[in-house]
Parts: structure tokens; sequence; C-alpha cells
């Protein structure tokens, strides 16, 4: 069992996903970095989309009652044990009645923290993930507070592992997003594309401190929309890493909770940068790079 006594800013349970309702409007609402939560369970010998707990901000901590095995990914932090220093991306004991603290987060946002067990939380429409809008899944449908406890099954001794520096992403700004093709291109003018996804003189954008699970709002220079073309669509079905832009011309990168949407989309981010998304902050720099549609898929096979 595991007791929270501080959350962070938000911390939540998630999982791999909930797959195969968006058409009856049931996000996916995974851990927005996959491969931290993979990693993380492959240095704890649990199944790969197993449930964790997704943070960000400073002074999460929580008390183990029982010995277990844990580790921290994601976002890399300066974290402890009862006052010894941890390392991010590395598994490591600890006792009952130990204290875990997250102290700062020195590269990136989001952190990953799980443990040699399962959590005892009920599984709902074939996934253990918060939906926090609709308020179902996880602990109790609502991100983690003080005080709440989750018991631990199946705890596993496993051995102490590290995940090799060389396979820990960069998460430092500014980032480079790269992207194909979105399905309204052509709604915008020639000159306002060729800033936003060319190459040399491209437009940066910072990101705001409107974002959330759902989407990250963008600010920078406007898109321009061609005299010819409408404002919005017809609602449709949405793809992570969409990237709208509605009137004001400001992108909107959306994430994994909502199925449908209503304004342009000028280009698409490729699946391979879809982990780095979890790691945006207010403040940091984004560049959108356009690459082909092979290349894109080249990317994420090298990178599964």
């Amino acid at each position: 069992m595991i007791e929270i006594i501080h959350p962070g800013i938000m911390s939540i349970v998630v999982d791999g996903g909930r797959y195969g309702y968006r058409e009856v409007g049931i996000p996916t609402s995974p851990a927005l970095d996959l491969y931290a939560l993979s990693s993380l369970n492959h240095l704890l010998g649990n199944e790969g989309n197993a449930p964790a707990i997704e943070a960000f901000g400073e002074k999460f901590s929580l008390r183990f009652v029982k010995d277990v095995c844990c580790a921290i990914t994601g976002a890399k932090v300066r974290a402890s044990l009862e006052g010894r220093p941890l390392q991010s991306w590395m598994s490591f004991t600890a006792r009952a009645g130990e204290i875990l603290t997250v102290d700062e987060v020195r590269e990136g946002f989001r952190y990953y923290v799980g443990f040699s067990g399962s959590p005892v939380i009920e599984k709902i429409i074939g996934s253990y993930t918060t939906n926090l809008e609709c308020r179902f899944g996880g602990y109790r449908g609502r991100a983690l507070q003080k005080g709440d406890r989750i018991d631990l099954e199946d705890i596993r001794r496993v051995d102490v592992k590290r995940i090799a520096e060389d396979f820990i992403p960069r998460m430092t700004p500014p980032h480079t997003l790269r992207v194909v093709e979105g399905p309204e291109n052509n709604y915008f003018t020639d000159e306002s594309l060729a800033e936003f996804l060319g190459g040399r003189g491209r437009t940066a954008f910072t990101v705001s401190t409107k974002l959330n699970r759902t989407g990250i709002r963008l600010d920078g220079k406007p898109l321009a929309f061609r005299t010819d073309a409408e404002e919005s669509i017809i609602s449709e079905g949405l793809l992570p890493g969409s990237i709208q832009v509605p009137g004001d011309g400001l992108p909107i990168i959306q994430l994994h909770e909502r199925t449908l949407g209503g304004y342009a989309r000028p280009a698409l981010i490729a699946k391979a940068d879809h982990d780095l998304l979890a790691h945006l902050k207010p403040g940091d720099v984004v560049i959108f790079e356009m690459i082909g549609m092979e290349e894109a898929e080249r990317l994420f096979d090298r990178k599964i």
C-alpha cells in the first residue's frame, strides 16, 4: 500500500489507454509519455502498459506502507527516499514507513511513479486510466489527494535496474516537432504555411499557460487563413497530435482527451514525437518541421 502525502500540482493514475471506444465519444486517456510508462514498467518487471502515477509539479510525496520496488521515469527529477538521493530512470527498493519525495523537476514536465505490484483499483471499460472530464477510471475518477491510499497486490522483488542514458529522451527546449501535412493545409496562405512549417525563418511558438491533458495552446505569430477558406470545419474525428487552428490563428496541439474537433488542421504531429508533448511546459519554445509520411513511419518504426 502507498499513501499520498502531497500530490504535487496534479497526479493521476494512468495506463496504456482505453482503446476501441472513440466512436462513442470515449477518449483513450493514456499516459501522455507512453515511452516513459513502458520503460518504468520494464524496470519493475510489469506488463508494459500497467498502471502507474502520472504527476507534474514539485513536492509530490508518498509514504510506503509495504516494502516494494519503485522507479521514476519521464521528466528528470531530483528525488529522495528518507533524504537519500534517488536517480530518475532507475529502480530502487523502498521499505514500509519510508517517504518518497520529488523535490525538483530538472528537465521535462510530467514524471511517472510505478511499483513492482498491481494497484488495487477498478478496471473500467478495459482500462485503469483516469478520465478526468467524465470522472471515471483511476482512483475514484479524480486526481489524487492528500491522504489517498492505494493498496498493492502481487508485490514482487525485482533486481535494481536502470535505463542507459542513451535511451533517455532529451526534454529540454527548444523543441522541434516533426509534422506531416494536415487535411486542411490548403485553408492557409502559402506565406503563412512557409513561416509555420518551412525551413529557415520559420516561426517559433511559445507554449502558453493554457495547457492540460486535452491540449496545448501556443502563442506566437498567428497563421493567416486564405480569404476563400472557412475558419472552422464541420466537426469530425480528431486524432491525438492534430494541430488545430481556431479563428485567432494560434495553434492548439490536441492530446488524447477529445474525439471530435471543428477547427482547421494544417498539420499533424508525427507519432514518433507524441511522447515529447508530455513535456511541453509554459514558456518552452516550439518549432515545427514538415516531413513526408514515409519519413514519419520510418521514425516511428525506429522508435519501437
